[in-house]
């Protein structure tokens, strides 16, 4: 057997977790009964790559067919590696009629002009997301299958979500996807998490937003009454619930991991004239980081440990769809504004 087929096979035998091989083995296909119910009777992860290489063998299966394997794994356990947001802008008239067949095909294409050595797979998932798989190469070796970056795009809106995507990869990706959707320019969204639904569903607000409102009942009815709460600190901590909703959302919120402030802006303390006198920018980077962030900062502002109104500072995460930005200064005075960074 080919080297790099065995190097796959153990690779995607070690990823996917023993309870879940079944299951994907036979949304694969490619195996007939007897086979699935070897394979099934198996338990260490040794015996499982070797069994698997052995009906590759018999069943003459190529790498193609092992990629099928891995994007199958992928698509239903998305949820892994980090995974960075990108924008397509500057839509040409013909952007929203593209279709699967269309895209796939130009896509492919204009890739291949591109790239002389590389392999691309594409399936869409049920949920009208169209997932790619790359394997790149160069002109002096062939496509690399252990290093696949994945593309994930949302035929006719502008949204792409890409994960294990190298510097040197990305401007023939970004020409690919804007020549086979019919955009302009292909721009970083500045948000990133390891959690694709979250992500997906913060870009394309598909969450529960809650709009500002003087009548606070629907909010307050929602939550628990605690009996140790004063009665005229009710209203405050219903105001206070209801400003940490308009700012974060309601109901369940997309899980992300960490915000991203990168400050560029001018030293202020009278008491160190040194750093204070400087003409080049104070800069410095802070994070935030939590298993839930916005859930975190929303329990925060409603609680009363962060003060309300919540700054832009925070509630820009949802309402701009990006936990990276840059801080810098407004002119002169103490006042500061966050600018989009484009790469």
């Amino acid at each position: 057997m080919d080297e790099s087929k065995k190097r796959l096979v153990q690779r995607i035998i070690r990823r996917i977790p023993a309870k879940m091989l079944k299951t994907t083995l036979e949304k694969w296909g490619r195996l007939n009964g007897e086979q699935q119910r070897a394979m099934d009777s198996i338990q260490s992860k040794w015996a499982l790559t070797e069994s698997l290489l052995d009906i590759c063998e018999e069943n003459e299966l190529a790498v193609k067919h092992l990629a099928e394997l891995e994007m199958i794994y992928m698509i239903n356990n998305p949820d892994q590696g980090m995974w960075y947001a990108f924008q397509l802008t500057d839509p040409g008239d013909e952007a929203q009629s593209v279709d699967l067949m269309q895209f796939r095909e130009q896509f492919k294409s204009h890739l291949k002009e591109l790239v002389r050595e590389v392999s691309v797979k594409i399936k869409k998932h049920t949920d009208e997301a169209v997932w790619i798989r790359i394997a790149w190469g160069d002109a002096y070796s062939r496509p690399d299958h252990l290093k696949p970056t994945y593309v994930v795009h949302y035929l006719q809106t502008p949204y792409v979500f890409v994960t294990r995507l190298t510097s040197k990869q990305k401007p023939m990706l970004s020409q690919a996807m804007v020549l086979s959707t019919r955009y302009q320019y292909f721009k970083d969204a500045n948000l990133s998490g390891r959690n694709l639904t979250a992500i997906r569903d913060l870009l394309m607000r598909k969450y529960q937003q809650v709009f500002p409102t003087k009548y606070l009942s629907p909010l307050t009815e929602r939550k628990q009454t605690n009996p140790h709460i004063e009665r005229e600190q009710a209203k405050p901590a219903a105001n206070r619930l209801q400003m940490a909703c308009e700012a974060f959302g309601g109901g369940t919120l997309p899980q992300l991991q960490s915000a991203v402030y990168k400050l560029e802006t001018k030293f202020r303390d009278h008491t160190n004239t040194l750093m204070t006198e400087r003409e080049e920018p104070f800069r410095c980077a802070v994070k935030f980081s939590s298993k839930n962030l916005l859930e975190s900062l929303k329990n925060c502002a409603s609680s009363g440990i962060a003060s309300t109104p919540v700054t832009p500072l925070l509630s820009s995460i949802p309402l701009k769809g990006k936990n990276y930005f840059v801080i810098t200064d407004n002119g002169p005075g103490p006042s500061s504004q966050m600018r989009q960074t484009q790469n």
